[in-house]
């Protein structure tokens, strides 16, 4: 039965707009980027496959283009809709940490850092440019790697600090085997950017570690 014969109460569109967002399980949701069904499956029923294939919502979401175009009802511009939906996010985080100090809002740094990264493949390291009042400058990528690391420059990170004019910084990277612990690698770059930064006047106030669901401040554990 195609949704728009199902009861109007238990449409997810309208389902949605009378109960919120909230209401609705992560295949209703779906279903609702998805637009229609195919034939012989409505859109809910589509939603449910892909999320029974793939494991989850996340692991749909984070599969690459090649894995989702093959499955039915999940063709190129519909893979788009959902990249697009999934960068909204991200970018709807970026906006709140827009609005003051981040040091004021260390729980919405986290959650911003944990869209952009933890579901990355590989390692990435960025950096929060920050002004003397700690508000956001930007959010930038500097460094990309492998699975186990990626090369950090502190050339690069001082030029990048001077370009834009940041008072202070905040590092970030990810570890893809989703464990958060920092490594000694991490620990010795981390000082080298901050003697470095030191030179020309920019703090490091944090580096953060993200992992599968979790993140580590250096801050926070006296690393700075």
């Amino acid at each position: 039965m195609a949704i728009h014969e199902w009861p109007k109460r238990e449409r997810p569109r309208e389902k949605l707009l009378e109960h919120g967002p909230q209401a609705l399980s992560d295949a209703e949701l779906l279903a609702i980027l998805l637009g229609s069904g195919v034939r012989g499956s409505s859109a809910v029923d589509v939603a449910r496959n892909l999320i029974a294939r793939f494991g989850s919502i996340r692991e749909l979401l984070r599969a690459e283009q090649h894995e989702c175009v093959s499955e039915l009802g999940l063709g190129p511009a519909r893979y788009a809709l959902l990249r697009a939906a999934l960068e909204l996010s991200r970018r709807h985080h970026l906006d709140r940490l827009r609005t003051g100090p981040l040091l004021a809002n260390p729980q919405t740094t986290r959650e911003f850092l944990l869209a952009q990264l933890r579901d990355r493949p590989y390692e990435v390291f960025c950096c929060m440019h920050l002004d003397s009042r700690h508000r956001l400058i930007a959010f930038e990528e500097l460094f990309r790697g492998t699975v186990d690391g990626a090369s950090v420059h502190p050339r690069e990170v001082v030029r990048e600090a001077l370009a834009r004019n940041s008072a202070a910084l905040i590092f970030a990277h990810n570890h893809p085997s989703g464990v958060a612990e920092p490594s000694a690698a991490d620990e010795l770059i981390t000082q080298r950017l901050r003697d470095s930064l030191a030179l020309v006047d920019v703090r490091v106030l944090d580096h953060i570690v993200v992992g599968d669901g979790a993140c580590i401040s250096f801050a926070e554990r006296g690393l700075l």
